[in-house]
């Protein structure tokens, strides 16, 4: 009777498991959902590159989603202020990107890329018109000047291929994660069956 009580599958471990193992494989099947989704936004992106015509500038809090890498032109009214970022030039060199905090004509506020250099030190800008390509900035956007302003080199162009898409390897690290805890568990099952 006690040998049979030992060899026994438990009931809640084995609950356990085969519930975590399901959410794995639902994590990964949402993985490929989420690589779906994400070659769209990067196949509208690349549309939105050879696009030439110019975007409005979005208002405040609005989803800047569909202006991105799209072209634009702002008027910086006045210059709040200016901070220098790791950035890139037009002809991949590493250096510095002088970033100007813009009080826009129209309203509201931008960060506008002016360009590079090798020298961290912001150059004078006092603003005026400047158009260039949307990109990504942390949570938000930014203009990046094209053509440069403030006497600074081109910055390279925002491109949506910088923008990561590794759900495919999320996936399967997900469904190995579900056969490895089953591969264990079917272990730990087959070794309390053995013990006498």
């Amino acid at each position: 009777m006690i040998m049979e009580t030992q060899r026994r599958i438990p009931v809640i471990a084995t609950l356990v498991v085969l519930v975590a193992v399901a959410i794995m494989i639902m994590l990964g099947f949402w993985q490929l959902d989420r690589k779906d989704q994400k070659e769209a936004l990067l196949a509208r992106f690349a549309q939105a590159q050879a696009m030439s015509s110019d975007v409005a500038w979005p208002a405040a809090g609005a989803d800047t989603t569909p202006v991105l890498y799209r072209h634009a032109r702002v008027t910086c009214a006045a210059v709040l202020s200016t901070r220098s970022i790791a950035g890139r030039s037009i002809r991949d060199e590493a250096g510095w990107a002088h970033v100007a905090r813009c009080r826009l004509a129209k309203g509201g506020e931008a960060d506008v890329a002016l360009g590079w250099s090798r020298d961290p030190l912001s150059p004078a800008w006092q603003g005026g018109e400047v158009g260039g390509f949307i990109g990504p900035a942390g949570k938000g956007i930014k203009l990046v000047a094209a053509p440069a302003q403030a006497g600074l080199e081109q910055l390279a162009a925002p491109d949506p291929n910088d923008i990561p898409n590794n759900h495919l390897a999320y996936a399967w690290q997900w469904f190995i994660f579900a056969a490895t805890a089953l591969v264990i568990y079917a272990l730990a099952l087959r070794g309390r069956m053995r013990k006498p």
